[in-house]
């Protein structure tokens, strides 16, 4: 929850007026419970949905995740109708299954590592070439898992992508921001 990828994800987010939550999984951090390899993590997800379609109701859910946070986040939101659109930000390809992905029509924005440790670029490219529309893979290169010295341009690439998906209404002038 506190590392620098999910702080600056959630961040680029919420400057643009989307509503955040981070969390720390069963067992993380100061979390009760015991990490239970993504199948109880995925009602540690349902629960936050829950918290948020409670808290911003008729409120277009985005989902976004960090490497484990991904892979388990982004099954959920695959299903839940609530989600809208998601993010997955350094998925964890070589050693995770994600092929759930391949029956998921939400739009999904992957930003990966150019040298992910847990992703490599050919493994990434191969899922994502099987998954549906609508879709876009940012690889940063030169970064690794955690975007170390490259979390402007992973900010860049939600804000580019949200500008596509959902662009910013402008503000019509009024005799106090002339």
């Amino acid at each position: 929850m506190h590392n620098k990828v999910a702080y600056q994800a959630a961040k680029a987010l919420h400057l643009r007026g989307v509503p955040v939550l981070r969390f720390n999984f069963r067992g993380a951090g100061l979390s009760e419970g015991v990490h239970d390899r993504g199948a109880g993590e995925q009602d540690d997800v349902r629960a936050a949905l829950d918290y948020l379609a409670a808290e911003f109701p008729h409120t277009p859910i985005l989902l976004a995740g960090f490497s484990f946070g991904s892979m388990v986040g982004l099954r959920v939101g695959c299903a839940d109708p609530r989600v809208s659109d998601m993010i997955g930000l350094g998925i964890p390809v070589d050693h995770s299954d994600l092929t759930y992905l391949r029956d998921c029509a939400k739009p999904k924005l992957i930003i990966q590592g150019g040298n992910d440790q847990f992703g490599s670029r050919a493994n990434v490219e191969a899922l994502f070439a099987t998954l549906p529309e609508p879709k876009r893979l940012v690889i940063v290169e030169g970064a690794d898992h955690f975007f170390a010295g490259q979390l402007e341009r992973v900010r860049g690439a939600i804000d580019a992508w949200l500008d596509e998906r959902h662009p910013r209404t402008p503000v019509a002038p009024t005799p106090t921001n002339r």
